[in-house]
């Protein structure tokens, strides 16, 4: 088997995700991982699918053809790293602004650290009026990092942006 990571884009519809499914299994593909969501009218995501070698090439040649539909690209993955050290996971939560996400992740990357997984969103404020973000982060550390400096660094960075940082 041969993995491949699917990244998909294209016009939110009822039947999507089936008719990925069904050219994903048509080709004794299996389907193992994925995050998806419709954004705006869109329906965007990605999908890690496992596939046999033989079946590879005739597996990208119908998602490929399913163009007008979906928007595929295919990407064969980089070997797994073994997964060491801990992981950091916090909440950014405060006025919604340009540059919130660029600023966190400005902050992640000076300690060379990349971030495994990001969730953000917009909401109304209920009692202030206006427009909330919020964003989840995972950060992975390298065994024997030092976490007090990154999240000493990250809540001064909340404090300058104003916003509030929970650590999870």
């Amino acid at each position: 088997m041969t993995q491949l990571v699917l990244t998909v884009v294209g016009d939110d519809r009822v039947g999507l995700v089936r008719t990925l499914a069904d050219t994903v299994a048509a080709h004794g593909g299996n389907w193992e991982r994925s995050e998806l969501a419709e954004l705006a009218g869109a329906f965007a995501g990605i999908v890690l699918v496992d596939v046999p070698e033989e079946s590879r090439d005739v597996l990208v040649a119908a998602l490929e053809r399913l163009d007008g539909l979906l928007r595929i690209t295919t990407h064969q993955p980089l070997p797994p790293e073994t997964a060491t050290g801990q992981v950091l996971r916090f909440t950014v939560l405060g006025n919604d602004r340009p540059g919130i996400v660029r600023e966190v992740s400005d902050a992640i990357g000076a300690h060379a650290l990349s971030i495994d997984g990001l969730t953000s969103r917009t909401l109304d404020a209920p009692m202030a009026g206006g427009t909330l973000f919020e964003a989840t982060l995972v950060v992975r550390l390298p065994a024997g990092f030092d976490t007090e400096e990154v999240i000493a660094d990250l809540e001064r960075l909340a404090g300058e942006i104003q916003v509030d940082l929970t650590l999870v």
